[in-house]
């Protein structure tokens, strides 16, 4: 506004300083003329800036849609018919080309007509647009200040994938956030060097960059990946040179041996022991033929022997059913008259030197589980002999 000001100030100081004193009657209304036209011109000329007609990210057809998307429009109900489709007629396909997503392109619409303080030379009117030539030097200086590989100035976030917008100035921008300083701002002016009037072309230079990093982390992952594989393999198969890691990696290897010896291995305990016991009873068995075969046998002088020893043991009851024993050796004291009828069982003498009634033994025997004979009391072998009354 103060420009504007002291604009009209200097126009209206030349245009007195034209006319001469002579003519004070003449000039006067031809210097009345001059002033109105000025003050029209630049009048106009700021109700233009301040209604901001010429933003670079304005749409200035909006309102007019809207305001047509909102008339109503009656319908002749005759001129209405109902479509029916069979399905035999071919639906054409029209085949619409795809533009090129990395397409750069001027953002500015049509310079706006010169206002009349501009076509009267009251203000310099706006600069004309860049040709493409100025557009590869602007962005030329763009890239050497790096201003894509720099985040955006407004938002202090990186380009990515985001429209981006390059200004005549040089710097670079996100177009949203360019967009949303124009409205809040109320004026066209760069965020950072504040050149009016600037033009703004939309650019993919963030975009390229961004994906030229996304594939560079992709292939370094990727990379590292395959590196730390090969390497794992390496120490598993090379064994390293310092004396603790070695034995540590020779340690590893014998775990990794015996695992796998393990594995291959039936590890069913029951099955193991199960062998074990028939193994046990096979050898029982081939042991006591063969000491049925070659036991040597008893003579009488050693069956006396063996009766003489059970005799000092003073043993007078069956271990097994606890009821006294007959022989011959008993002094008549320990027997009553009765007592032939009472206890007629016989007394059966083992080598072992235990004596049993014979229908106990016999029984015994007969309930054991294996197949050779053990005694009842010292669990060994015998060989046994019918007392005699």
């Amino acid at each position: 506004m103060e420009h504007h000001y002291s604009v009209l100030k200097t126009s209206s100081s030349s245009v007195t300083s034209v006319h001469s004193p002579k003519n004070n009657y003449k000039g006067s209304s031809s210097k009345r003329d001059t002033l109105a036209v000025t003050a029209v011109a630049l009048q106009d000329h700021i109700l233009h800036n301040l209604q901001l007609q010429d933003l670079a990210l304005a749409d200035p057809f909006k309102s007019k849609l809207r305001n047509k998307k909102n008339i109503y429009k009656p319908v002749n109900k005759e001129m209405v018919r109902a479509v029916v489709d069979t399905g035999l007629r071919k639906k054409s396909i029209l085949h619409t080309k795809k533009e090129d997503p990395e397409k750069e392109y001027v953002l500015d619409p049509n310079p706006p007509q010169l206002t009349l303080a501009q076509k009267l030379g009251l203000v310099d009117p706006p600069s004309l647009p860049l040709t493409a030539e100025e557009w590869d030097k602007v962005k030329q200086r763009s890239l050497k200040q790096g201003d894509s590989v720099q985040p955006c100035a407004i938002c202090r976030e990186e380009f990515a994938l985001q429209p981006q917008v390059l200004l005549s100035c040089s710097h670079v921008f996100h177009k949203a956030c360019l967009k949303a300083f124009e409205k809040f701002a109320g004026k066209k002016t760069c965020p950072l060097c504040r050149k009016k009037q600037y033009q703004t072309r939309v650019i993919h230079d963030g975009a390229r960059l961004f994906k030229i990093k996304c594939i560079t982390r992709i292939q370094a992952c990727w990379r590292g990946y395959i590196v730390r594989k090969w390497y794992k393999n390496l120490r598993k198969t090379v064994p390293p040179q310092d004396s603790k890691l070695r034995k540590k990696f020779f340690e590893a290897k014998f775990q990794e041996i015996s695992n796998r010896l393990l594995s291959s291995y039936d590890t069913n305990i029951d099955e193991f022991f199960s062998e074990i016991d028939s193994s046990i009873a096979a050898s029982r068995n081939v042991l006591q033929q063969l000491e049925e075969k070659f036991a040597p046998l008893i003579s009488e002088t050693e069956w006396e022997k063996i009766q003489m020893q059970a005799f000092r043991q003073e043993i007078f009851d069956c271990p097994i059913c606890i009821m006294p024993l007959r022989h011959i050796t008993h002094p008549p004291s320990v027997f009553s008259g009765n007592s032939n009828n009472r206890y007629s069982r016989q007394t059966v003498l083992l080598s072992c030197s235990h004596m049993f009634h014979q229908t106990c033994l016999q029984a015994f025997e007969e309930f054991s589980l294996g197949e050779r004979l053990v005694c009842p009391l010292c669990r060994s072998c015998y060989q046994k002999k019918i007392l005699e009354c």
